[in-house]
């Protein structure tokens, strides 16, 4: 079985990513991209679905031992664990050096104190489990090959197969380095070069250092944001500048329900917000690669713009399901794709929008392309602002008037407006104020419910929805105005669960809810930490810093958030390692900084 989603690591190399266990198993890795087939798919189902362990031996009918003590090393991606056992201690070292060639995941055992004896158990299966590679010796190497795909195992340690595993046993002492790697090659090339695990480990280590030291952010909080920025520099897709919403597909939202989606695409509302997350910590390169990313994968066609696409700009994301697996704690289906990308979803217009404007007032070089494109975004607004969509939760159910949508519409007209006031465009500015002063009054007159003092989620509902609290963050009112002092006082008392986190809005159990689906979820962690920048807003700073706070006790030990939080089980679910959650932990970082509201 899978561990907790929180007892993972994650370590990757900026093209794809894998996820290893307290107990040294590496349970999931796509290669050679986030998108592609994996060839450990354990997380979704069991040891016969791939996995590679690498820890002290035990008992074949024993539970493999955890790592007493794991972090990464420093301010980087390299992940070290350590087991203390009765014959002594030993160490490994995770990494996936960035890309200069082929891509590989090295693992490096050390010898601390005492004899240790040490297992490697290398499973591999192609096409997320199902199929079962020919493994062969090939000029001394391990080689495993199954159609497109061949996989390298290097290591001066003696292997053996046994039950369609590849093994090594050994023994470490102080002062030992025996170094494992695999290595992705197309079955058609010739093999990769021979690994070189421990310049690899140095150039990797640099690489971080000298990424890290970019940072512009030295408030009371960098410790988590340092990590969060990290993993977020590790969902970005190098070759492209595309970035990914989670490196993992399936993981449930409901454990044993049904709300399982494939996250291994440049969703357009999660990458603008990472943007702005790099933007203001001082991640320019980042943000040049993602706006040239939009605007190939945009291209001439903005009038169809989707709401994600493949890390390379693909537009078709097909929805499938694979039934040969059982689901991560049977949560089925496990499904590939995502039916989601030709929703309608009006506020990615304004999340797109908003982006384009802050690279652009933070000084990025100017594209003239970007600025057309904004335009383009901006006259299909014109015509369709006024449509029911599917909303920023990609709801199944039927299409509404989502006030948020509306609100980003608002904010889509209204950084446009801005750019073309600077002079850095030409477009119809009283046409265009017009038309944001008719979004403003429609949100107002349609989206609040003036007996309850609050927004609603869509007009004419009585459902609240957290995304009611990025009003006074966009712009759209500001934070003292009673409708949405308000609004946030109504979420908290509707949508926050027993421990004071926020839900994204109601669900119906096993009924089906308005997001056309069954069963719940956890809380959802962006939320919670939009409400605490709201919080921090409307002038109530202790309070804010006191959920924010809490927020970061819910990381993992390596400082990673999931999706959503289940307040009854009290673990982490949804995708993992998941961008939406760490960009907003960044944001209200720089707000409590700001206002001075931190502890110590």
């Amino acid at each position: 079985m899978a561990g907790r989603i929180e007892d993972y690591a994650l370590i990757g190399d900026m093209q794809t990513a894998a996820l290893v266990c307290r107990d040294g198993t590496v349970d999931w890795l796509c290669l050679p991209r986030f998108d592609s087939h994996a060839i450990f798919a354990g997380l979704l189902g069991t040891e016969e679905h791939g996995f590679w362990r690498l820890g002290p031996a035990h008992a074949a009918d024993a539970q493999p031992p955890s790592a007493a003590r794991r972090s990464y090393r420093g301010d980087s991606l390299i992940l070290e664990s350590e087991w203390d056992t009765p014959r002594g201690t030993v160490r490994v070292t995770d990494f996936m050096p960035p890309r200069d060639g082929a891509p590989q995941l090295i693992r490096i055992v050390e010898g601390v104190t005492g004899r240790v004896p040490m297992r490697s158990a290398l499973r591999m299966r192609f096409s997320y489990g199902r199929v079962v590679p020919w493994v062969h010796k090939h000029e001394g190497r391990t080689v495993a090959v199954a159609g497109p795909d061949s996989v390298w195992f290097d290591t001066e340690a003696e292997t053996y197969g046994k039950s369609l595993t590849t093994y090594a046993d050994f023994t470490v002492a102080p002062g030992d380095r025996i170094a494992f790697t695999i290595s992705w090659e197309p079955s058609h090339k010739r093999p990769p070069a021979l690994p070189e695990p421990e310049q690899s480990l140095e150039a990797t280590e640099s690489f971080w250092r000298e990424w890290v030291e970019q940072c512009t952010y030295h408030g009371p909080y960098r410790e988590a944001v340092i990590r969060s920025l990290i993993t977020l520099k590790a969902l970005t897709y190098a070759p492209t500048g595309g970035i990914v919403a989670a490196p993992t597909t399936s993981l449930p939202e409901d454990i044993g329900g049904v709300r399982n989606w494939d996250y291994r695409y440049t969703w357009l509302r999660d990458a603008a917000i990472t943007l702005s997350s790099l933007l203001r910590t001082g991640y320019r390169e980042e943000a040049r690669a993602w706006r040239e990313w939009l605007l190939r994968a945009v291209a001439g066609d903005p009038e169809n713009l989707q709401i994600m696409y493949g890390i390379a700009g693909e537009r078709e994301l097909g929805e499938a399901e694979l039934d040969w697996l059982p689901g991560y704690e049977d949560s089925a289906p496990v499904r590939v794709g995502n039916g989601a990308a030709h929703q309608l979803q009006l506020d990615v217009y304004g999340e797109v929008t908003e982006a384009l404007h802050l690279a652009h007032m933070t000084g990025l070089a100017r594209n003239d392309y970007a600025s057309l494109l904004q335009l383009k975004l901006i006259r299909y607004l014109e015509d369709h602002w006024q449509e029911p969509d599917e909303g920023i939760w990609e709801v199944r159910g039927p299409r509404r008037h989502f006030v948020h949508s509306k609100v980003m519409a608002w904010v889509a007209v209204d950084r446009t407006i801005k750019l073309i006031e600077s002079g850095d465009a030409d477009g119809p500015l009283e046409r265009w104020r017009e038309l944001r002063d008719d979004i403003h009054r429609d949100v107002c007159e349609k989206g609040y419910d003036k007996e309850r003092n609050t927004f609603t989620q869509s007009y004419g509902s009585r459902e609240l929805d957290a995304s009611l609290l990025l009003i006074p963050q966009m712009g759209f009112l500001p934070p003292d105005d009673k409708r949405v002092i308000g609004t946030i006082e109504a979420i908290q008392r509707e949508l926050s669960t027993s421990d004071g986190f926020i839900l994204r809005y109601p669900t119906e159990g096993q009924s089906e809810g308005v997001d056309g689906l069954p069963g719940d979820e956890g809380a959802f962690l962006a939320c919670s930490f939009w409400m605490a920048d709201d919080l921090a807003m409307i002038g109530r700073v202790d309070e804010a810093r006191k959920l924010f706070e809490k927020l970061l006790a819910l990381r993992n030990d390596l400082g990673l958030l999931a999706e959503e939080w289940d307040p009854r089980l009290k673990r982490q679910v949804g995708n993992f390692p998941q961008a939406f959650s760490h960009v907003p932990l960044i944001d209200t970082a720089l707000r409590l900084t700001a206002s001075g509201a931190y502890g110590g």
